[in-house]
């Protein structure tokens, strides 16, 4: 992901969720590198990327989670509920 997640950007990744084919025992995988900026939108997002993994029997992993995005997520708890590896690598293996 790149750029901002917020209010304006939010449905762009809830309509990409949606359109995709999840299947049970897979993971997906978000690299967050290049997020600049994340608001209470974007998490909503990622929360609907949680339940709809789950829904489907899948995992979701977040991946170079920035500093910002990280203080955040500990912030409101969502660190508990979010598989996050360092990097896709380590998502991966």
């Amino acid at each position: 992901m790149v750029g901002e997640l917020d209010y304006d950007t939010a449905s762009e990744l809830r309509e990409l969720l949606t359109s995709l084919t999840l299947q049970p025992g897979r993971q997906l995988v978000l690299n967050l590198s290049g997020l600049e900026f994340c608001d209470s939108s974007g998490l909503t997002a990622l929360i609907i990327a949680h339940n709809l993994t789950q829904a489907a029997g899948a995992d979701l992993v977040l991946t170079a989670i920035p500093a910002h995005t990280q203080r955040m997520l500990r912030t409101v708890g969502l660190d508990q509920i979010f598989v996050i590896r360092s990097d896709s690598d380590a998502a991966t293996a």
